[in-house]
C-alpha cells in the first residue's frame, strides 16, 4: 500500500518555531482532546509513522513530525545532539500551542523522549518508549549492532551521493528479516529524496554524529514521572529485550510489552495493527 493511502485523511503542513525554524508535520484528529506526537529515529522522517497517524486519530489528535535536519524540516548547520532536539520538541509543542502531551518516540524519538519527560515533565501526559535509543547497552552484540548502524548511515547519507542501493541496505537494518517485502519502493524513493538534498551534504555528517554520544547522554530514567511504557521486540537491535528488562524498573510504575509479532526496530511501520491496538488502550487507560 502507497505511503499517501495509509495517510489518506492527515494534514501535512509546516509549523513556524521560534529558535529553529519551520518544522514539517502530519497531523489527523484536530479537535481531539488529548494529543500523542510521533517522534521517529536518527537519519529518519515522519513518514516512519504513516500506518499509526490516521489509525489512532479516531482517538487522539496525533501528530508526527521531522526533527531539526531530518526530512522537510530546517536544516541549519550547526552541533547536533540529544538535548538540542529536547529543546525542538519544546518549540514544536509551543509552536502546536499544546501545553501537554503524550510523547511516543521510536530509537531517537524514544531517547529525545525519555530526556525531554525527565527535564520537562509537567509538559508530558504519558510516555512510550518504542525500541528506544539512549539506555545502556547490553553486551559485545548491542555493541556491534551499533557499529553497524554507525557504518551503514554513513553510507546510506555522508559516502558519496546516496543511491537506492545504500539506503536499502540502511532500511533493511530497521526491518525483521520476514518484512523485507514491506520496505517498497515509494518508501526508498522518499528517503533518497531527502538524503538528496543539497544541505545535506553539510548537514547529515552532523545529524548522524549524535550516534557516538550515545553514553554521554543515557535517560535519566529515575527521573521520569510520567506513566511510562517501554515497548520492545524480539529482535531490537543495538537494545535487546533484556536491556528493556533491567530499564523499566528504574522508572516508578512503568510498564513493559513486548510485541507478538515479528518485529526488530520499526515495530509501528510492520505490525500497525498490533502496536496500535497497545498504544491506543495505554494512552487512553495507562493499560495494555
Amino acid at each position: 500500500m502507497s505511503l499517501w493511502l495509509d495517510m489518506l485523511g492527515a494534514t501535512v503542513r509546516t509549523l513556524e518555531t521560534r529558535n529553529f525554524g519551520p518544522v514539517r508535520i502530519a497531523e489527523a484528529g484536530v479537535g481531539k482532546p488529548e494529543t500523542v506526537i510521533f517522534l521517529h529515529g536518527i537519519g529518519g522522517h515522519l513518514e516512519a509513522y504513516a500506518k499509526n497517524v490516521v489509525a489512532l486519530s479516531e482517538r487522539f489528535h496525533t501528530v508526527a513530525y521531522d526533527f531539526l535536519g531530518h526530512g522537510l524540516s530546517a536544516k541549519p548547520v550547526l552541533d547536533y545532539s540529544p538535548p538540542l532536539l529536547v529543546e525542538h520538541l519544546n518549540e514544536v509543542l509551543d509552536a502546536l500551542g499544546k501545553r501537554r502531551a503524550h510523547l511516543c518516540g521510536e530509537s531517537l524519538g524514544g531517547w529525545v523522549s525519555g530526556l525531554f519527560a525527565a527535564r520537562h515533565p509537567d509538559r508530558v501526559q504519558r510516555l512510550i518508549l518504542n525500541t528506544a535509543a539512549g539506555l545502556p547497552i547490553l553486551g559485545d552484540k548491542g555493541r556491534a549492532d551499533l557499529e553497524a548502524l554507525i557504518d551503514l548511515s554513513r553510507k546510506a547519507a555522508t559516502q558519496g551521493p546516496p543511491t537506492r542501493a545504500s539506503i536499502l541496505a540502511r532500511m533493511q537494518w530497521l526491518f525483521h528479516p520476514d518484512n523485507h517485502h514491506m520496505i517498497s519502493d515509494e518508501l526508498v524513493e522518499t528517503r533518497l529524496r531527502f538524503y538528496s538534498q543539497p544541505m545535506m551534504r553539510d548537514v547529515a555528517p552532523r545529524v548522524l554524529a549524535m550516534i557516538p554520544m550515545h553514553d554521554d547522554f543515557l535517560i535519566p530514567l529515575a527521573q521520569i514521572r510520567a506513566q511510562t511504557l517501554f515497548l520492545w521486540t524480539e529482535d531490537n537491535p543495538v537494545h535487546d529485550v533484556e536491556t528493556a528488562r533491567r530499564s523499566a524498573p528504574q522508572v516508578a510504575g512503568s510498564q513493559l510489552y513486548v510485541m507478538r509479532a515479528p518485529s526488530a526496530h520499526w515495530p509501528q511501520y510492520e505490525a500497525p495493527e498490533e502496536f496500535n491496538g497497545v498504544v491506543e488502550r495505554f494512552l487512553a487507560d495507562g493499560l495494555i
